[in-house]
């Protein structure tokens, strides 16, 4: 029979192989046996010294949140106080193919170093120097303690650089997103101003034509009507009408209503809205009544009035603007008259 392990077990053996779950992963400075007190106060002395390097970088990297260059310009002098010897040792720190040293510094064979990362990729490095020997220790004359300290500057400079320059990419997106926006404002003016100018000229050219057929064409229309018999007055009444049509606003009002219009159906709807009935349209257009009454269903239809009880007339005077007063039936009647 197997015996079940406690939860305690279970829960060890899982931390165990999984060594994101275990704390002391994090520490870097390893547990000293001394007892000797002379000995601890030393070494006690030597770690206040390691966290008042690391409160300082953290300092420092928020006075020079904006540069890189000065941070690493003023934490440079600043490491040497927190080694065993600070009044021996001396920093250099290599960024970016940038080089910043202490004062006094001098390459010397007693050297300890940690690389510099930026997304995982090597893009510099710190190293502290002692410019006279002393006596070995766990790394040549260095300590272990100051090895995983300076491992931690190093992370700590290439955190500080990564969040340093995605602060001034950040600014200088906004930068650019701000030009592009008061250059799209500008822009947007310029193009309403065309579009005034264009809306002016469209106008300009309505009226210029609309002057044009009442005073050179409406006048030879007429003329031409006194000398033709009935039936061909009917032609030159349909010429006129058109006429009327092209220089009234009414076809592009009633486009914008329904764009699937045909421009028969257009005309057809210019006439009912000046009041012409079926027989009327029929006889101008030279057409059957059946061939009006199915392009007035076509109409009510594409207008989505099918059903709805509302009269076609109406409605086309109410959504399109006034009667023109000089077209439609008022024509009609000049043409009964002659």
């Amino acid at each position: 029979m197997k015996k079940k392990r406690s939860p305690s077990s279970q829960t060890s053996r899982k931390t165990s192989q999984n060594p994101s779950n275990n704390p002391s992963r994090f520490w870097r400075i390893p547990f000293s046996n001394e007892t000797e007190p002379s000995k601890v106060e030393r070494a006690l002395r030597e770690r206040i010294k390691e966290l008042n390097c690391l409160y300082g970088i953290t300092q420092l990297a928020e006075v020079h949140s904006e540069s890189i260059e000065d941070l690493l310009r003023n934490l440079v002098n600043f490491l040497p106080f927190s080694w065993q010897y600070p009044e021996i040792t001396c920093a250099r720190i290599v960024f970016n193919e940038e080089t910043y040293k202490s004062d006094r510094f001098r390459v010397t064979k007693w050297r300890q170093m940690s690389r510099i990362y930026m997304y995982n990729e090597p893009v510099g490095e710190v190293a502290m120097f002692y410019l006279e020997e002393r006596p070995p220790a766990d790394e040549g004359p260095f300590l272990s303690e100051e090895r995983a300290l300076l491992d931690a500057v190093a992370e700590r400079i290439g955190a500080a650089a990564m969040r340093i320059f995605a602060e001034q990419e950040l600014q200088e997106t906004n930068r650019q997103l701000t030009v592009e926006r008061k250059a799209l404002q500008e822009t947007n003016i310029a193009l309403r101003s065309v579009l005034a100018r264009i809306e002016e000229e469209k106008q300009e050219i309505y009226m210029n034509l609309h002057a044009n057929v009442d005073r050179i064409i409406m006048p030879i229309l007429h003329a031409l009507s006194l000398d033709l018999s009935r039936p061909q007055r009917k032609y030159i009444e349909m010429l006129r009408t058109n006429l009327e049509e092209i220089t009234s606003p009414f076809g592009s009002h009633l486009s914008k209503t329904s764009l699937s219009l045909t421009p028969t159906e257009i005309n057809i709807s210019n006439m009912i809205r000046n009041g012409l009935q079926t027989k009327e349209i029929a006889q101008i257009r030279g057409v059957s009544e059946a061939t009006i009454s199915r392009h007035r269903e076509h109409i009510r239809k594409k207008l989505k009035l099918t059903k709805s009880g509302i009269n076609l007339m109406t409605y086309l005077q109410a959504h399109l603007g006034k009667v023109e007063p000089s077209s439609g039936k008022h024509a009609l009647e000049k043409l009964r008259k002659l």
